[in-house]
């Protein structure tokens, strides 16, 4: 019989594309543990299976307890797990990327390196938010600005739809109880999407701390990404629940915002979205294998797994002998 611990990590090729998982599964008051490559969820009611590989984001909240086999798989399966406490406090952990590949990770290196190229990649996120506005001759603060009288005309819009009472959003950090209904919603609606956000970034290789509007934090370009689908899905989700009544209005807020989700295929517009932004045309992004190379002079790449030493180079001998065990090292993760 095969131990948990002798099961083998997935590979590229097994993992199930981003755009195909559920968003996220909420547990809370359970064990979460391990049987083979799938989660368990008990509680007082029974055992729940839960196929690791179908997770984008496992919210836990309060009285969840994990092992770490349960972490592991989590990790092989490239989930993210976002522990939610009772007032709003949140905890980021992400699984590997799904992509094996550098080249989206590099493309949002060189473009957050250039202030210009920086500053471009910001106006078209606007623009990718509100497609009626061209920004294109924009400066930062302008964008705010337009950012900011945008959003506070979507709570107004939404309000008037719904016959929600609106007057202003007001929260305080880390206390959920202390906003009215359609604030604790919206607040419960940016948790969750700051955890699609994080399962889309981490499933892609991307780095989240290079943000191209948000600054200065570990995820700061999860937030940016978040907030693509701020006026379109989290506002008005969190203003449709508040509007049913005030009762249970985080967990309700999360359902129907999963359910949106679902329906919307964000999952999938989200890849495209951060593709669209990040990569230049032409730009190959294979996830279909691990690919090493190695960089020399004037940005060219050379083979990996070779000695290029100036004895053995000026000999001409290619050190066809001397692969094979670095291969093996390569496909099975370690750079040589």
């Amino acid at each position: 019989m095969t131990t948990i611990g002798g099961c083998p990590a997935s590979t590229p090729r097994q993992l199930t594309r981003v755009g195909d998982r559920l968003s996220f599964v909420y547990l809370e008051r359970c064990v979460v543990h391990r049987d083979a490559n799938a989660l368990t969820a008990e509680d007082a009611e029974g055992v729940r299976h839960i196929p690791s590989a179908t997770i984008g984001a496992l919210l836990l909240g309060p009285g969840t307890r994990i092992t770490h086999q349960a972490m592991a798989v989590l990790g092989e399966s490239g989930a993210v797990v976002v522990w939610v406490g009772e007032n709003g406090v949140r905890f980021y952990a992400g699984g590997r990327a799904l992509s094996r590949s550098s080249a989206l990770v590099e493309a949002q290196a060189v473009a957050w390196a250039n202030q210009r190229a920086r500053l471009n990649v910001a106006r078209a996120m606007y623009q990718l938010r509100f497609p009626d506005e061209d920004p294109a001759e924009c400066t930062r603060r302008q964008l705010l600005g337009r950012e900011g009288d945008r959003v506070k005309r979507c709570y107004a819009e939404q309000a008037a739809r719904t016959g929600v009472p609106w007057g202003g959003r007001r929260f305080t950090p880390g206390d959920f109880s202390s906003g009215d209904a359609p604030n604790q919603a919206i607040t419960a609606a940016a948790q969750c999407m700051y955890g699609i956000a994080q399962v889309v970034v981490a499933a892609l290789g991307c780095s989240p701390g290079l943000g191209f509007v948000h600054s200065g934090h570990e995820l700061s370009f999860v937030l940016d990404v978040a907030d693509f689908y701020k006026t379109d899905i989290g506002i008005p989700v969190a203003f449709e629940v508040a509007a049913e009544g005030p009762e249970d209005i985080g967990a309700r807020t999360r359902r129907a915002l999963r359910d949106r989700i679902n329906t919307t295929g964000l999952l999938d517009r989200c890849v495209r979205d951060i593709q669209n932004l990040l990569a230049p045309t032409g730009t190959d992004l294979p996830d279909d294998g691990d690919h090493v190379t190695l960089l020399s002079d004037r940005g060219t790449e050379v083979a990996a797994g070779r000695n290029y030493g100036d004895r053995r180079e000026s000999q001409g001998d290619t050190l066809a002998q001397d692969i094979g065990v670095q291969d093996v090292l390569a496909r099975d993760g370690v750079i040589w």
